[in-house]
C-alpha cells in the first residue's frame, strides 16, 4: 500500500514538472516581458518570443548567425611583434618629445615671470624719483639725468605691457 502511494506521488511530480516546463516567454507590444503557460497571441512575431516549449531559451550573448549587418567590419588581423615594437617605439618618442616640450614651456614661463618681476622693481625705483646710478665702460659711476630716466621708464612700461 505504501508502495502505491509513493508511486502515485512520483507520477504526479513527474507530470506536473513537465507542465511547469511548458512556459512561454515573450515581449508584448509595450515592451513588457510576458510569462504564461499559454502561447502568445498570433500577432506576436517569432523574434519576440523568447522561450517556448521545445524551443531553446534565448541567449542574448550568443553570436548572431544571419543577423549580422552587411556593413560590419571584419576583425583586424593580428599584429606582428615587429609592428607592436614599432608602435611602442613611436609612442615612446612622442612621449619624450611631449615631455621635452612641456619642460621647455615651463622654463620659458619661469624666465618670463622673473623678467616681469625685475621690470616691476625697476618701475618702482623709477617712480620713487630717487637718483639712479649707472656704471660706464671704465667702471665709473654716473647718475641718470631726466632724459635717461624717461627713456628707461618707457622701455620698462613696454616690458610690463607684455606681463600679465
Amino acid at each position: 500500500m505504501k508502495y502505491r502511494i509513493k508511486l502515485l506521488a512520483a507520477t504526479l511530480l513527474l507530470t506536473t514538472s513537465s507542465l511547469a516546463l511548458a512556459q512561454y516567454i515573450w515581449i508584448d507590444d509595450k515592451g513588457v516581458k510576458q510569462l504564461s503557460d499559454r502561447p502568445p497571441p498570433p500577432d506576436v512575431p517569432d523574434k519576440r518570443i523568447l522561450k517556448a516549449p521545445g524551443k531553446p531559451i534565448f541567449n542574448p550573448y550568443a553570436p548572431a548567425d544571419a543577423d549580422t549587418p552587411a556593413d560590419a567590419k571584419p576583425p583586424k588581423p593580428a599584429t606582428t611583434l615587429a609592428e607592436r615594437n614599432a608602435d611602442y617605439n613611436k609612442r615612446k618618442t612622442e612621449a619624450a618629445e611631449n615631455a621635452q616640450r612641456t619642460a621647455a614651456d615651463a622654463q620659458r614661463k619661469a624666465d618670463q615671470a622673473a623678467n616681469c618681476d625685475a621690470a616691476r622693481q625697476n618701475q618702482q625705483a623709477l617712480d620713487q624719483g630717487l637718483r639712479l646710478s649707472t656704471y660706464g665702460q671704465n667702471g665709473e659711476r654716473g647718475y641718470m639725468d631726466d632724459a635717461q630716466r624717461d627713456d628707461l621708464r618707457k622701455k620698462t612700461q613696454k616690458l610690463l605691457a607684455d606681463c600679465k
